[in-house]
């Protein structure tokens, strides 16, 4: 039976805003499974914390990061520029769009306007 592909809305019913909660999981999810120093994936990925939180780092979006754990233990208890390394790119807070397009493969390209995904 064809089904579509997009169905449009006659009335809109608001639901509150879905925010993405700070896990381990969440994490790794944003972070594509990879090293932010190295760019290695897989094998043992651990969570750091680019502001080491014995000199104030806290756990929050923009300060943790996937790390291998090589980089973990060579970063140590240290800011990056301090180990002398660099962030892949600079961690910030996800929107639930990002994790929209991780739970799915593949996106329908017909879907894309509707996702504010241009």
């Amino acid at each position: 039976m064809p089904f579509p592909s997009i169905i449009r809305l006659g009335v809109y019913v608001h639901i509150p805003y879905q925010r993405v909660i700070l896990s381990r999981k969440n994490i790794m999810r944003r972070d594509g499974y990879k090293c932010q120093y190295c760019g290695a994936s897989g094998g043992n990925l651990t969570i750091d914390h680019v502001i080491p939180k014995s000199q104030g780092g806290e756990d929050t979006w923009e300060n943790l990061v996937t790390a291998c754990v090589s980089c973990n233990n060579k970063k140590n208890d240290r800011r990056p520029e301090e180990a002398n390394m660099k962030l892949l790119k600079q961690p910030r807070k996800p929107n639930h769009i990002t994790f929209i397009k991780h739970s799915i493969n593949k996106i329908d390209e017909r879907w894309k306007p509707y996702l504010f995904l241009n």
